[in-house]
């Protein structure tokens, strides 16, 4: 009898953890953002969106899963 794989299908999007340019805030955000993402502290936008991945203004520390 052969065995099958069962393929799972894995998300092609993730959280990112960011860090302003300004205040040094790190905050974490979604990569395919639909809204601008601002930052929590200054106010500074860190993410605008594009209609698929978002325009990420800050600087990417690391992808998280």
């Amino acid at each position: 009898m052969k065995k099958r794989k069962i393929l799972i299908p894995q998300p092609k999007s993730k959280f990112l953890l960011v860090q302003c340019p300004d205040c040094e805030n790190r905050q974490i955000i979604f990569d395919k953002a639909s809204t601008i993402v601002k930052c929590l502290v200054c106010n500074r936008v860190l993410a605008r969106p594009t209609g698929g991945k978002a325009a990420i203004e800050a600087k990417i520390l690391q992808e998280l899963e």
